[in-house]
This record gives C-alpha cells, sequence and structure tokens, in this order.
C-alpha cells in the first residue's frame, strides 16, 4: 500500500502571551520608547550599521533587572518556552532552558530586519508590543530551501507543509517561538506607524 508521510518537522509555537501569565503591555511599549529614547549607544550602533528604527540589541543586557515590566515578562516567557520544549520532546537531562538575551526591536516605515538565525541559542522567539494595520508580518523560510537546486516551485494552493516561505501575522501580546536554526526576517514595515517588538534567546544550560 502506498504511504506518504511528513518527516522533520519544524515547529512553530504561536500563543497569547496572557495564557500563561499577566504582562502590562502599556507599559511595555511606554517602556520600549523610554529605553530607546535614553540608550545613546544604541542609537550610535543602529546608525553605524544603517539599522532602521532601533533595537537595543547591542547596547543593553539587562533590560530585565533595569525595567520591572520587563522581569514580569520573562517569568511569562520562561513558562511559554517550557511548554514548547515539552512539544518539542527535548531531553534537557539535569539542564535547563534559560534566558540568554532578550531585546527591543522598534521598526518604523520603511524598516526591514534581513533573513538571519540565531546559531548560538536552542529557542527563540518574539512577543509584539505594536503591530499596526500594514505593520509586515513574520517570514519564515524553509531550511531545506538551499539544498532544492533542481526543484520546480510548488503551486501557490499547495500546504502550508510544503511552501518554501510562510508568513505569520501576529497580533499585539502574541508570542512566537521556533527553534533558533529557523532562518527569518521581517519584511519592509509598510505601516504608517512603528513596529515594535521585544525578542528573545534561551538558551541550554
Amino acid at each position: 500500500m502506498t504511504q506518504i508521510r511528513s518527516l522533520f518537522a519544524t515547529r512553530l509555537y504561536h500563543a497569547k502571551l496572557s495564557e500563561l501569565g499577566t504582562v502590562d503591555t502599556d507599559e511595555l511599549d511606554a517602556s520600549c520608547y523610554s529605553i530607546a529614547e535614553d540608550d545613546e549607544a544604541g542609537q550610535d550602533w543602529c546608525e553605524e550599521q544603517g539599522y532602521p528604527g532601533y533595537t537595543s540589541y547591542a547596547s543593553l543586557t539587562d533590560l530585565p533587572w533595569r525595567f520591572p515590566v520587563f522581569a514580569e515578562l520573562v517569568k511569562v516567557l520562561d513558562k511559554h518556552v517550557a511548554a514548547f520544549a515539552k512539544d518539542l520532546e527535548f531531553d534537557l537531562g539535569d539542564k535547563a532552558l534559560v534566558l540568554e538575551d532578550i531585546w527591543i526591536n522598534i521598526l518604523p516605515e520603511g524598516g526591514t530586519h534581513s533573513s538571519h538565525i540565531h546559531p548560538h541559542s536552542v529557542i527563540s522567539g518574539t512577543t509584539y508590543v505594536a503591530m499596526p494595520e500594514g505593520a509586515s508580518a513574520l517570514k519564515l523560510e524553509d531550511p531545506r530551501l538551499a539544498m532544492m537546486m533542481a526543484a520546480p516551485t510548488r503551486r501557490k494552493d499547495c500546504h502550508e507543509e510544503l511552501r518554501p516561505f510562510v508568513y505569520i501575522a501576529p497580533e499585539v501580546g502574541d508570542v512566537l517561538l521556533w527553534e533558533s536554526w529557523l532562518r527569518h526576517e521581517v519584511p519592509m514595515n509598510m505601516a504608517e506607524e512603528n513596529r515594535i517588538s521585544v525578542s528573545f534567546n534561551y538558551k541550554w544550560e
């Protein structure tokens, strides 16, 4: 009997942050702007690198210590990451997945974040603070794509699991998690207002 199975699954976790805890999203939004305004090192880095908008990725490593709302956020993220790790059936042994870094992204109209991975982490993710109408989705790339050298393109109506790229349009308060080797990007923000998110990595130790 003919049998066709899907192998080597790529998992994506998508949930409301509030399902596993409470975070004041208004305070989180205000804190992102306050930090961006005061972070001169981050502003300088963004200007030097030609990064549109603002990110604290290269300048601040202690957001949960500086702002209580980020400490609250991490407590909730810990629970979501634990749930995802359980779904992935990781054998963590006597170690745990712990926060490695967390940073702010403020992407203005016309801003993009090019395709990349997070090679030194296990789980990466983002929670969304402001997603105005027209804000760009998260674009995820099939990790096998580079090896499909002679393959024809897929039909436009093919199953989601067979698409070379999948676009996820999150809402404010959503959290997305994926394994850190999954290549992803943020296409151009077409909204007139800022797209604000908080991204993070978890490591195994």
